[in-house]
């Protein structure tokens, strides 16, 4: 009969999965809530935002009306401008690049009586980002007033570091 001994590695490892598993829930579909990721390294800052489209459009279904499509091409619109929507400090001289914005309600394939989400990704190209603390999601939160609670994972070269951001907080940390 052959016995198992756990090496001296097995806490590590345990506990390099527990985020993984609390993330499978928090990527839940919760209205009022987005899910944000940061990663900041030696030239640039990468944003992974998640949200349900209620969160962002009040609806996540089919536009029914003429009003619902303009609503759709505003929010095309706004998610577009990553400066308008996240605010670094200037001295960082971070560049926007174009963002890649996954939605099938965007692209026109949202299935009746399905919950609709987004996906976005943004990147911004900086000279210094050693220089950001913060992120400001004042943009954000005011373009989208449903949102009501940001769920953040910073990482960092300096480490990681995770926050729930409560309407009207609107700054992500980038140190502890």
């Amino acid at each position: 009969m052959r016995r198992w001994q756990l090496g001296p590695g097995w806490l590590g490892a345990v506990l390099l999965m527990a985020p993984l598993a609390g993330q499978a829930q928090q990527s839940a579909h919760v209205h009022g809530a987005v899910r944000l990721d940061v990663a900041v390294d030696a030239a640039s800052v990468s944003l992974q935002l998640e949200a349900p489209l209620d969160s962002l459009l009040g609806f996540e279904r089919a536009p029914r009306s003429d009003a619902e499509r303009r609503a759709v091409e505003a929010l095309r619109v706004q998610l577009a401008q990553a400066a308008a929507l996240f605010a670094v400090d200037a001295g960082a001289g971070c560049v926007a690049q174009a963002p890649v914005i996954k939605s099938a309600l965007l692209d026109g394939a949202a299935k009746a009586g399905e919950h609709a989400d987004l996906e976005a990704s943004y990147l911004l190209r900086c000279r210094q980002p050693g220089v950001l603390k913060v992120i400001d999601l004042n943009g954000l939160m005011t373009a989208f007033s449903r949102i009501q609670r940001v769920e953040v994972q910073v990482a960092t070269p300096g480490g990681q570091l995770k926050q729930t951001l409560k309407r009207p907080q609107a700054m992500v940390r980038l140190t502890r």
